[in-house]
């Protein structure tokens, strides 16, 4: 039985990988690891760590294919991407239930065929894979390809991550539609003046960019109805009537196109030579209808399929938006269509609201046409806010009178043409995209999906990996369309999900496997409603009872301590990614004993059902104490030097102040001989604390030795401290004391007094 991981040979004309980058070659083909670009190999050699990562990663760890506890083939491999399952009959007979979800490798360790381990990946498959272009114009303008591959299929396991890569060059000499859109309320009227002979000139600056242009012209004012304009009877025929400055002009109109794109340019200066301008009531204008009606209406506007489509919008003023529309009693939102009446007129003006920034972007866009924003200079900051939210959109300072429209227009070709965008169109919620950008210096870009600062024939790469998220229902494939913004060429991408196992192709109803009471599906039975066991052997109804309480461990308890199932009077124990389930009852376990940061049993002892077995020299619930007491002992040979205890091999220190390894330190403590002032008082001199009390001969036990004076130096292990201290009606004393509480004896002297030149009261310490 072979599993679906295994690939199926494909026609010669496709080319199927694991990830496919575009080298250049025709489909079915692949370049040589010598011909591809720096930035390719680089790209290439960090997503090849990352996989690999992705891989190796789990496997270090928790064994999550195990821990999910699969049941079936379908649901191990949404699990992660690296589980696999055997689908061997024979697999994992035995006390316990093997489980059959792992790493294929782990699976092949365990005894189960290469050949029935079902583990798909992710593949691409080129469908249409025409070369670019290098030109555009002339006999071949109709078979321009500037986008390369154009189709290709994508199967994915989800969560497993592949590839593909594209190239985008725009050819030189490609045909161009131009349609000038302006604005011809009254204002825009020194404007008009300038641009009566645009078309010869803007044809003939054009024509160094390519030898197929094509040129069109439309205005707008702003919808004829109040508040926007102007709607009282006098003004209907001629709303400048009463104006001084300029009594004369035409009705107002929402969107006219006045010349559909045409190859004659002298065509376009005898109809602006006829234009005269409007009058509307607001500052704001109607461009955006206009906008979306020379966007949408393709026919009537004559926009070439095989052509950039660049749309000049000329004004001085701020657009509507959209619910303006319901200043004026209109709440019927645009619905994105054409609405051109037989004079060219744009008819739903006073039926429909304004369109929204959203939609005015997506019918561009639909449509390939690159918006030019040409306006004057106090409104450049709002109308470039238009454009970060347009893709494709450019914007351009006007001169108050247009005299610099051809060079803006020419600027803004040269800006659009210098820069290559890709847009994805119906991207499926369920499937991930990112993009690798690799531009004019080689360098990929990870995150972007643009290049700038491009010649006219440039050539840039795009990576893209793409990874399904999750299984869409049975039978429903997706598809997408990447293409560059403004480029009619794109590339179509089919989507089928690798969420099924082959070997359930095969499932065998009643198969004699299953005691012919269920269906055998990829090594394991399913049995029918009524039977239980691994291959449906019990039967359930008045033994089902009995079969499950011989499962459970006492009245009330899961069957198999909810970690095995039962199967005919006994259980069988899920296999653990943490260790090893047995008992009769699946109760106990290796894994599940205390811990001490994060080790089991802190490395010194055995789990055994849930308990610790510590090792010798450690006790303790994780067997994290230990009984060593070596490391307690100071250099004086002390238990923790007398401040202490001993806990777990460490040293406790309980006297106040004290610290160190073994409490050897201790600032706050007295030291070792003045401990001993007392009994030297009460025992030789019958004074002090103790003087009167019955204990001193009790408390006080320590062998005291007088000398004649205290240059004498006591014999070893005592050092040669000395100090002098005397108090007012207090006898003096002088003491000597050694290196240590157990070491201390008491040197006094035999008769008290006090050093040459000292006084009762002084307190003296010297060094002999």
């Amino acid at each position: 039985m072979s599993g679906s991981g295994r690939r199926s040979s494909k026609p010669a004309a496709e080319e199927k990988t694991r990830g496919w980058g575009f080298d250049g070659a025709p489909a079915g083909t692949r370049r040589g690891d010598g011909m591809r670009s720096p930035g390719t190999l680089a790209w290439r050699a960090a997503l090849c760590c990352v996989l690999l990562e992705t891989v190796l990663l789990p496997a270090r760890g928790l064994n999550m294919c195990m821990s999910g506890s699969a049941t079936s083939c379908e649901e191990c491999l949404l699990i992660h991407p690296s589980c696999a399952w055997c689908a061997q009959e024979e697999f994992g007979r035995g006390r316990s239930l093997t489980s059959r979800c792992d790493f294929s490798q782990n699976l092949q360790k365990r005894g189960c065929d290469a050949r029935l381990i079902e583990f798909p990946t992710s593949s691409i498959s080129v469908l249409q894979n025409m070369p670019l272009s290098s030109k555009g114009s002339g006999s071949t303008q109709y078979d321009v390809v500037q986008i390369m591959p154009q189709k290709i299929s994508v199967s994915l396991r989800p969560g497993d991550q592949t590839w593909f890569g594209l190239q985008v060059r725009q050819v030189e000499d490609y045909p161009v539609d131009l349609y000038y859109l302006m604005d011809l309320s009254l204002s825009m009227k020194d404007d008009l003046d300038t641009i009566r002979n645009l078309g010869t000139k803007l044809a003939l600056e054009m024509g160094k960019l390519t030898s197929n242009f094509r040129l069109g012209f439309g205005s707008f004012v702003d919808k004829n109805m109040s508040p926007f304009s102007y709607t009282a009877p006098k003004y209907q025929e001629n709303p400048c009537n009463g104006y001084k400055l300029f009594p004369n002009c035409v009705p107002t109109f929402g969107f006219r196109n006045i010349l559909s794109l045409t190859d004659k340019v002298d065509r376009f200066n005898e109809e602006v030579q006829k234009q005269m301008v409007s009058r509307n009531r607001d500052a704001p204008e109607g461009g955006f209808d206009a906008i979306l009606q020379a966007a949408v209406c393709k026919e009537e506007i004559g926009w070439r399929k095989e052509a950039y489509h660049l749309l000049v919008f000329a004004t001085d003023d701020v657009p509507h938006l959209a619910l303006d529309g319901r200043l004026g009693g209109l709440v019927q939102p645009h619905d994105g269509r054409c609405h051109l009446d037989n004079q060219n007129e744009y008819s739903g003006s006073t039926k429909m609201d304004y369109p929204s920034l959203a939609l005015l972007g997506e019918k561009l866009a639909e449509n390939n046409i690159f918006l030019i924003f040409a306006v004057t200079k106090r409104l450049y900051v709002i109308y470039k806010n238009f454009t970060a939210l347009i893709p494709g959109t450019t914007v351009e300072i006007l001169d108050q009178d247009s005299k610099n429209v051809i060079q803006l227009i020419i600027a803004a070709y040269n800006n659009i043409r210098s820069k290559v965008e890709l847009s994805v169109w119906d991207h499926p919620e369920d499937i991930g995209l990112s993009f690798t950008a690799t531009c004019q210096d080689g360098k990929p870009l990870p995150g972007l999906r643009k290049c700038a600062d491009l010649k006219i024939g440039d050539t840039v790469s795009f990576n893209v990996s793409v990874e399904a998220r999750s299984c869409p229902p049975r039978g429903a494939d997706r598809s997408f369309t990447i293409k560059p913004v403004g480029f009619k060429d794109r590339l179509e991408v089919t989507v089928d999900y690798r969420c099924d196992c082959g070997c359930s192709r095969k499932a065998q109803t009643n198969s004699s496997i299953c005691s012919a009471t269920g269906t055998y599906n990829c090594g394991t039975c399913h049995c029918e409603p009524g039977y239980l066991g691994a291959r449906c052997e019990c039967q359930e109804g008045e033994a089902s009872s009995v079969y499950l309480s011989a499962c459970r461990e006492a009245e009330g308890k899961q069957i198999c301590s909810g970690r095995g199932e039962c199967s005919c009077n006994q259980c069988l124990c899920y296999e653990s990614e943490f260790g090893k389930i047995y008992g009769g009852y699946c109760e106990c376990d290796d894994f599940t004993c205390a811990r001490h940061k994060g080790i089991l049993c802190s490395g010194h002892g055995e789990c055994h059902c849930g308990e610790c077995k510590c090792h010798a020299g450690y006790v303790g619930d994780n067997c994290n104490c230990s009984t060593e007491t070596s490391a307690c002992v100071a250099d004086d040979g002390q238990m923790c030097s007398g401040r202490g205890g001993c806990v777990c091999g460490r040293c406790l220190c309980t006297e106040p102040g004290a610290f160190g390894d073994t409490c050897e330190k201790c600032p706050t403590c007295p030291d070792a001989c003045g401990t001993k002032r007392e009994c030297i008082e009460c025992r030789l001199f019958n004074s002090g604390r103790l003087a009167d009390n019955q204990t001193c001969q009790r408390l006080c036990k320590d062998e005291i030795i007088t000398v004649e004076a205290l240059g004498i130096r006591p014999p070893p292990p005592f050092n040669a401290l000395a100090w002098f201290k005397a108090r007012p009606q207090t006898p003096p004393s002088s003491l000597e004391g050694g290196a240590s509480a157990s070491l201390c004896s008491q040197f006094v002297l035999r008769a008290p007094r006090c050093p040459e030149g000292k006084q009762p009261g002084d307190v003296q310490e010297c060094i002999t």
